[in-house]
């Protein structure tokens, strides 16, 4: 009988899943992202906050702003336009009780993309008639992140690679007239989502689905392939700022943090309890 030596099979598995995760982590750093934002569905108050989180994604190298500048509700863009170098782009509202700038946002995500200037788009609202944009930008190869109020249309979250919800990037604060900072910490805490049935049933088939031998599935693969399955889920909306203390709050996950060459560095991996190894079972 020849012996096989799973030890060194396991030990070059990990390298090569170590590698593969710190090369997407370099690619989606240096993402070229276009950014463009509807004025007349997202709170002004919050862009600040909103460029922050599409830093973690990527550079934005094209910020674009689309709304009808003539009307005084929009005043209190201008500010922070220029705080955070956005160019407004004027659309007029020609006809009323209709968004003008749609169509304007549209025309110019279409013209960057064939000038093959960006690796992605950010688009900012929360309006379903975006969808068919993002479905067309993600089918010529294009990372889409979307960035939107709860009130957005589902077909609008399932269309982007990855969606974000302006409630969980800045609590509390998304009237479009709101400059209070203040947040009140029992109201906040009241309106996070208890992690329901179906978050965890998600859970345990990414796990189930890229556990190795011994059940073991590295949690930065499993993260990743949440989001490709359900673009909006954020750890966030559940009162915890990252996957790890999410998955250490449920007593259906144990969880080994392995050691790597930089002693700062540990790689996460998740296993379902009681979940037994097939060599076990020879």
């Amino acid at each position: 009988m020849k012996w096989v030596d799973y030890s060194f099979a396991m030990t070059w598995g990990s390298l090569c899943v170590i590698y593969l995760n710190e090369k997407m982590m370099r690619e989606k750093a240096d993402l070229r992202l276009a950014v463009l934002i509807d004025a007349d569905n997202i709170p002004y108050s919050c862009v600040k906050d909103m460029l922050d989180e599409v830093a973690k994604s990527g550079i934005p190298t094209i910020k674009r702003i689309y709304g009808d500048w003539t009307r005084p509700m929009v005043g209190g863009w201008k500010p922070l336009l220029l705080e955070n170098a956005i160019t407004p782009i004027q659309q007029y509202s020609y006809t009323t009780g209709k968004n003008s700038t749609d169509s304007a946002m549209i025309i110019d995500a279409m013209d960057i993309l064939h000038t093959q200037k960006v690796d992605g788009f950010c688009l900012v609202s929360s309006d379903s008639d975006f969808t068919r944009l993002a479905t067309r930008l993600r089918e010529s190869g294009m990372f889409v992140l979307g960035i939107g109020e709860k009130k957005t249309p589902k077909p609008f979250i399932a269309a982007c690679d990855k969606f974000t919800y302006i409630e969980v990037i800045r609590p509390g604060d998304v009237d479009a007239g709101s400059h209070s900072k203040s947040v009140d910490s029992t109201k906040q805490k009241s309106e996070r989502l208890a992690i329901g049935n179906d978050i965890v049933r998600l859970l345990k088939n990414t796990v189930d689905d890229l556990a190795d031998d011994d059940g073991w599935a590295s949690l930065a693969e499993v993260g990743s392939m949440i989001s490709k399955i359900k673009p909006d889920f954020d750890p966030r909306i559940y009162g915890y700022p990252k996957l790890t203390p999410l998955i250490k709050s449920l007593p259906l996950f144990e969880i080994d943090e392995r050691a790597t060459e930089y002693s700062n560095v540990r790689h996460i991996y998740i296993r379902r309890r009681g979940k037994k190894s097939w060599r076990s079972d020879n």
